[in-house]
């Protein structure tokens, strides 16, 4: 059974501190050993209480994004989820390929030259 809140500004895979006596989803006399966001949209999150050893096979599948960009609607292997920053924090999540993120970066970089970017590296090809 998975439990909802309300507009959330993290995105799916997101982990969130597991409840006292929470048990896993799928083992119900098992305790869960994370609490993983799932499913999220403008409205809100579901969230997955695993035990280790559901929490490993989630590790597992999740790290296998591929499909159409959502944006772009080019194929790409690593799809990541992001938000459209002009859409707010708690906006729809979309399956981004990396070139569009890097793009979209590039984009508030030359629209704010004045601003202090932090440098991190965008995420990779």
């Amino acid at each position: 059974m998975a439990h909802v809140s309300g507009p959330t500004p993290t995105l799916p895979g997101s982990l969130h501190r597991v409840p006292p006596g929470t048990m896993c989803d799928d083992h119900p006399t098992i305790a869960a050993y994370a609490r993983v966001q799932g499913e999220t949209d403008s409205m809100g999150a579901e969230y997955l209480d695993l035990c280790y050893t559901c929490y490993r096979k989630f590790l597992d599948e999740d790290s296998t994004r591929d499909g159409d960009c959502e944006w772009c609607h080019t194929h790409s292997d690593k799809l990541n989820y992001h938000r459209d920053a002009e859409e707010g924090s708690c906006g729809p999540v979309y399956l981004v390929c990396p070139a569009c993120i890097k793009r979209e970066n590039d984009s508030f970089r030359e629209e704010y030259p004045d601003e202090d970017y932090e440098d991190y590296e965008d995420y990779p090809d």
